[in-house]
């Protein structure tokens, strides 16, 4: 039967509460695999599994019982492998890698901050700092609204603006919060989203970082930033980002 990885672990890490279930209904009995120096938190794979709200939360139920006994190195939601065998071929296989990714998330937390534009806000920043987009606007409004293609021109004009500050704002806004972190990690375009961005923190300096996410706010009034954690630190572990290699991931949690 196929394995579902929760975590990576220190062998010596302690055990989870006996008798503690992980994902399918019924929930699959959670156990240690350990190989070594490490240990994976695994369960039996259930037939069909998606990312249901019920399994969703047993997954991260097995992470949160496990992070209270030193740190983990978390898998997204839906790490699979092929058997047991596979998952400890893989500890044995990275053993300095996942050993020195134990150490270095140690007491850490990650946040992801994704950011838009307030529609009417930005336009009225890229109309105040494009000289050419008034003069067209003005153009336009003296010949009662201007031809169709003065229209497209102003459109155009627009889009671009607003594009070119969408790439500007996505940059400034991971310079300013880069420095109160301990790492960052770019995540996929998303829809909606001008900026996508984990950032690894340590547990005692979130007060720090989250001061320096509303000095972003105060001083870019025309942009929504949110922030999602904290979260185990997916987008920190290493390859895929967070999952072993030879597991097949479902969906990810906090970057979607």
């Amino acid at each position: 039967m196929s394995t579902y990885v929760y975590a990576i672990t220190a062998a010596s890490h302690p055990s989870l509460p006996e008798g503690m279930g992980g994902v399918g209904e019924p929930a699959l009995p959670v156990r240690v695999l350990k190989e070594g120096e490490l240990a994976a938190i695994v369960s039996d794979a259930p037939e069909g599994l998606r990312p249901k709200r019920r399994d969703l939360l047993a997954h991260q139920n097995v992470l949160s019982e496990a992070e209270g006994g030193g740190p983990v190195l978390p898998m997204r939601f839906g790490s699979v492998a092929q058997d047991d065998a596979a998952v400890t071929g893989v500890l044995a296989e990275r053993v300095e890698h996942y050993l020195e990714r134990l150490e270095a998330l140690a007491g850490k937390v990650e946040y992801n901050v994704k950011a838009s534009h307030d529609e009417e806000a930005i336009l009225h920043r890229v109309m105040a700092e494009n000289p050419e987009i008034r003069a067209v606007t003005e153009a336009n409004r003296q010949a009662g609204g201007g031809t169709y293609e003065q229209r497209l021109r102003l459109g155009e004009l627009v889009v671009a603006a607003v594009q070119s500050r969408e790439a500007e704002d996505a940059v400034e806004i991971q310079h300013t919060l880069q420095p109160v972190a301990d790492a960052v990690s770019v995540g996929p375009e998303s829809t909606g989203w001008l900026a996508n961005v984990s950032f690894l923190v340590d547990r005692k300096s979130a007060e720090v970082f989250f001061t320096a996410v509303e000095q972003v706010r105060k001083s870019h009034p025309h942009l929504d930033v949110r922030v999602n954690g904290p979260l185990p630190p997916y987008s920190f572990v290493e390859p895929g980002p967070s999952e072993p290699a030879g597991t097949t991931t479902g969906s990810e949690s906090g970057r979607e």
